[in-house]
């Protein structure tokens, strides 16, 4: 099984920089998008009728929202950590015999950290909402987690201590999430491996140059581990200030 995880930033953006040509190339089992930044209605994506689609908008217009596409029919779908309801269009659950698939796009904490406490507090509930699921069947989480976990996770680790998305507490956070039985799969099959990012800044010459953060996540629950087959970065792939991620399991 194929999975594709990608912050679009814009679906409509994207679209015009190459989003069809990769989504068909890829052929993905699953492919979730964050950042879809648009309303019911403001798209007709032209994809593949084999693919189910589920979307969940933000109130806020042009702000936040998630989409899967799933060639499998879920069992069920939710919207939202809490009474199927999230109204920055955050989270999509999707229900399989197997496995619960959460795509996720993590409030940032913004560069001033206003937005911190909260970002904190909605982790809290997630990490809840993950463990909740866990009890029932694995999970496997994707989507832009919007920190950069450890220092080999970014270029300039020096430069960024404090930072918005690498902050101690919100590192702190991801390794709560890594504690409670979720493996983040790059960092499994590659521990050591340097250079790799998943976002970058629209600054000049900033992604030539592969100045960037990894942000955007696989995480699985630990007894899916001896089903993992690769996990990977497609870097090569523009369109937005992220690129794809994907997951390769066998379920």
């Amino acid at each position: 099984m194929k999975l594709i995880s990608w912050n679009v930033n814009g679906i409509r953006a994207c679209v015009n920089k190459g989003f069809y040509d990769y989504f068909k190339e890829v052929d993905a089992d699953i492919f979730c998008i964050q950042e879809s930044k648009v309303q019911h209605g403001q798209i007709d994506l032209l994809i593949d009728e084999s693919y189910e689609q589920y979307w969940n908008y933000a109130e806020k217009k042009g702000y936040s929202g998630t989409a899967v596409f799933t060639k499998k029919k879920p069992l069920s779908v939710r919207y939202g950590i809490e009474d199927d309801y999230e109204p920055e269009g955050r989270t999509i659950t999707l229900e399989f015999e197997e496995f619960y698939l959460i795509t996720v796009y993590t409030p940032n904490a913004k560069r001033d950290l206003s937005r911190l406490a909260y970002r904190l507090e909605w982790e809290d509930r997630f990490k809840q909402y993950m463990m909740e699921l866990d009890q029932v069947k694995p999970v496997i989480v994707c989507g832009d987690l919007n920190v950069a976990h450890q220092e080999i996770d970014l270029k300039n680790p020096k430069s960024n201590q404090g930072n918005s998305g690498f902050t101690m507490e919100e590192r702190g956070k991801m390794t709560e999430l890594q504690k409670a039985g979720f493996l983040d799969t790059f960092r499994t099959l590659y521990p050591e491996k340097t250079d790799a990012y998943t976002w970058w800044s629209y600054m000049a010459k900033v992604r030539e140059r592969n100045i960037g953060w990894r942000i955007d996540y696989f995480l699985i629950s630990e007894r899916l581990k001896e089903h993992l087959q690769n996990a990977d970065i497609h870097a090569e792939i523009l369109g937005s200030d992220h690129c794809p991620i994907m997951l390769e399991i066998n379920l």
